[in-house]
Order: structure tokens, then C-alpha cells, then sequence
């Protein structure tokens, strides 16, 4: 159970972070009048767009709709733990998500979708909202579904929610990257994705 919620929080720590700046795309080159079109090779679906949060300590209040869970983890934030955790998130499931979408509303939230194929864990179909900011509060709500798990239990669709507060500096001794669990377990989630 505790590498799930590990797992769970790493992974809900990702999709927190596909939310907040886009990246810049270069322009296309314009074709030559009258070439023959190039075969496009398949491409995996672009990464999300990539957020920077305010560095320090973020306190996320975690639940889901089906009670199975209500937990508050602690985050120490830095620029280098941004970046790797933008990073991680798409690089995990770049193999296994056929769609990975992220798209700013006019009024400044952010809609996203993905759908990941994980294997013996099923078909895991997700769409979402954030706001807030990236400086102070943030709010994101994701209902997935899953479909053709192995483990007939984990076919069910539910909501996450992530209430995640900016608290100030990171404790004495954390690191970027480290989290405080429930029951006071310390961990880090860059050692723990293998970054």
C-alpha cells in the first residue's frame, strides 16, 4: 500500500506539473511547390505544457471521490526539481499514452486529457481541471477510468482531487524533490522516478 500512495502522489505531482507555461514550438518550414510529400514516421503525442511552481515548500491535500483515501503530503520545490518533474511526467508515460493534452481556457484555467494504455493495469482514460496559480494555491480536479485491468478491482472510474497551498521555505535539511508523507515518511520523489 505505501509504494501505491507513492506512486499515486509521484504521479499526481506530474500531472500537477503539466499545467502552468507552454513551450515555444519553432514554425514549420513551408513545403516546396510541387515536392512529393514525406511519409510521416508516427509520433507519440506532445508533452503537456510544462509549469514552474514558486520554489519552497507546497503542502497538497490529496482525496478521492471514492473515499479510498484522503492524505496531505509535503513538497520541497526548487528550479532543478521543476525541471526534472516536468520532465518525468511525460517521459513515463511518453511509451504508453496515446493522448496527452493540455489546454489554457480563456479565463486562465487549464483543461487535460490523456489516455495511457498501462499494460495488465488497463486503459486509464483521464480528464481534468486546474486552477489557481503556481505562487500561492492551486486546485486540480482529474476523474479517470479504467478499463481491462487485470486486478478486476482497479476497473472503476474515480476523482482526484489536489489542493496544493504554498507554505514558505523548504524545512531545514530538505532538498528539492523530497516529500513528507502521512506517518511523517520522507522520501524523494526525483530518486524514486530514477532522476
Amino acid at each position: 500500500m505505501r509504494i501505491a500512495v507513492v506512486l499515486l502522489t509521484a504521479s499526481a505531482l506530474a500531472l500537477t506539473a503539466a499545467g502552468c507555461k507552454r513551450r515555444e514550438e519553432a514554425p514549420e518550414a513551408p513545403a516546396a511547390p510541387d515536392a512529393p510529400a514525406a511519409p510521416q514516421a508516427p509520433q507519440a503525442p506532445p508533452a503537456p505544457p510544462q509549469a514552474v511552481r514558486k520554489a519552497g515548500l507546497w503542502e497538497m491535500r490529496m482525496s478521492s471521490s471514492d473515499n479510498e483515501f484522503v492524505q496531505t503530503t509535503r513538497f520541497c520545490v526548487d528550479a532543478e526539481s521543476e525541471r526534472k518533474m516536468s520532465i518525468w511526467g511525460p517521459q513515463v508515460t511518453k511509451d504508453m499514452c496515446s493522448k496527452n493534452n493540455a489546454t489554457r481556457r480563456p479565463d486562465g484555467t487549464w483543461a487535460f486529457s490523456s489516455v495511457c494504455d498501462m499494460g495488465s493495469g488497463g486503459k486509464v482514460t483521464t480528464a481534468g481541471t486546474l486552477t489557481g496559480d503556481f505562487e500561492r494555491r492551486y486546485q486540480m480536479r482529474a476523474e479517470s477510468s479504467t478499463t481491462g485491468a487485470a486486478v478486476p478491482q482497479m476497473n472503476r472510474t474515480s476523482t482526484l482531487t489536489i489542493d496544493a497551498s504554498w507554505v514558505g521555505r523548504c524545512e531545514p535539511g530538505m532538498k528539492g524533490g523530497d516529500m513528507i508523507l502521512p506517518g511523517g515518511i520522507r522520501m524523494n520523489a526525483l530518486e524514486a522516478a530514477g532522476r
